[in-house]
């Protein structure tokens, strides 16, 4: 029998992670949150919270198909696929070193809801220093950094690995920092979570493999299609908006999100 609670919470968490995963406001951050709210935090929520971040990297290579094929096909003998290859595996490398030698003790001591309000209200007041600061374009097109820029990208994403900072904000504003512009530095902050989430993702079903049951099948796949779709819709959009937008109605969003979680904690009206 369908527990229909269940699948609601499911299509809500999947929907968030869509939503979430490619802003500069935290997807983990904020299934953490909601995940308490709904009170699905058990064993099969940290299963389910894994199989929805493989729907939005799933999302992202749907979207950026022909390009993916086109680099896969030509790195081998055309210099300019070659090049962006080398310069996403170039920033990939420092996530994937701390992350083998810090992301256990991160989960386990820093992943509950007031930590993320914090990281959320610091990472707000970033992301405003950012975009009032004097700062000069010198690369329109992802395709036109160099391996030095793509390197001080992937350093800025592990300040990432603490819940509430959020990877897409964090790579999207080292890239603005270093230099590109909104867009190629939206875009290498998309291109830069297919390794990164797929890495993460494989390493976490990895430890998590005794707690898949095929009776949480259709809890899962509720969640994973709404986080698809969810997460499709938003890369499109977003790229869409970048082009004469800021991102400061995301630092905004930000601090009062974590201010409510914060302020919602200290008068007791949730327990956190």
């Amino acid at each position: 029998m369908l527990d229909w609670p269940l699948l609601l919470k499911a299509l809500i968490l999947g929907i968030v992670e869509g939503l979430t995963e490619f802003l500069p406001v935290s997807s983990t951050g904020h299934l953490i949150i909601v995940g308490s709210l709904l009170d699905y935090t058990d064993e099969q929520s940290k299963v389910f919270k894994i199989v929805i971040q493989l729907a939005a990297i799933l999302a992202v290579c749907w979207f950026y198909r022909k390009r993916i094929v086109q680099v896969t096909l030509g790195m081998w003998n055309r210099e300019p696929e070659r090049r962006f290859a080398i310069n996403i595996l170039i920033a990939f490398l420092p996530a994937l070193v701390l992350g083998v030698f810090f992301h256990h003790a991160i989960k386990t001591y820093l992943f509950n809801p007031l930590t993320v309000a914090g990281a959320l209200i610091v990472g707000g007041l970033i992301i405003l220093y950012v975009e009032r600061r004097p700062r000069k374009v010198r690369f329109e097109s992802v395709d036109d950094i160099t391996w030095r820029e793509a390197l001080k990208v992937g350093f800025a994403q592990t300040l990432a690995m603490f819940p509430g900072v959020s990877r897409a904000g964090a790579t999207i504003m080292g890239g603005l920092v270093f230099g590109l512009s909104r867009r190629a530095a939206t875009e290498l902050s998309f291109f830069l979570a297919i390794p990164t989430m797929l890495a993460a993702t494989v390493y976490d079903v990895y430890k998590a493999r005794d707690l898949l049951v095929m009776d949480d099948l259709s809890v899962f796949a509720v969640g994973f299609a709404a986080a698809f779709v969810a997460a499709a819709l938003t890369v499109k959009t977003l790229l869409r908006y970048v082009s004469n937008h800021s991102f400061e109605v995301f630092a905004w969003y930000r601090i009062g999100f974590g201010l409510l979680v914060l302020i919602t904690a200290y008068t007791g009206l949730v327990e956190w």
